[in-house]
């Protein structure tokens, strides 16, 4: 697959690194979309209101956002009127967690890859 780099002294740490690169979701690797999920996975769940500001986006922005990640089904989406306003809120599903402990874990695994190729050229 990647003959070229078999001949570097490093080439385990780099198919290691690109593996892990594969594995990444497009879904979630996104600033915005990060940010979302990295929200609603500390808090449990969040208003738009308090998305929008934490992550200083328009609403329009946040909404294509939450939009994508609830057609994924990472992220579960509840209406309700109190005192007479809508609330929107959302909240990470157990399918947005495991997907972004995947997401985090093909970092880490880059992140490895790279530090230990790091210590070997030194």
């Amino acid at each position: 697959m990647l003959d070229v780099l078999a001949a570097y002294p490093n080439a385990a740490h780099a198919f290691e690194a690109i593996e892990a690169l594969g594995s990444i979701d497009d879904a979630i690797h996104q600033k915005a979309r990060m940010g979302i999920m990295s929200l609603l996975l500390t808090l449990g769940e969040a208003d738009f209101k308090l998305l929008k500001e934490s992550l200083a986006l328009s609403d329009g922005n946040l909404s294509t956002h939450l939009t994508l990640l609830e057609d994924r089904g990472y992220v579960s989406c509840h209406k309700e009127f109190i005192r007479k306003k809508p609330r929107t809120s959302y909240a990470i599903t157990e399918a947005g967690r495991n997907a972004f402990l995947r997401y985090i874990a093909a970092l880490e695994r880059i992140v490895r890859a790279s530090e230990t190729a790091d210590t070997v050229t030194r």
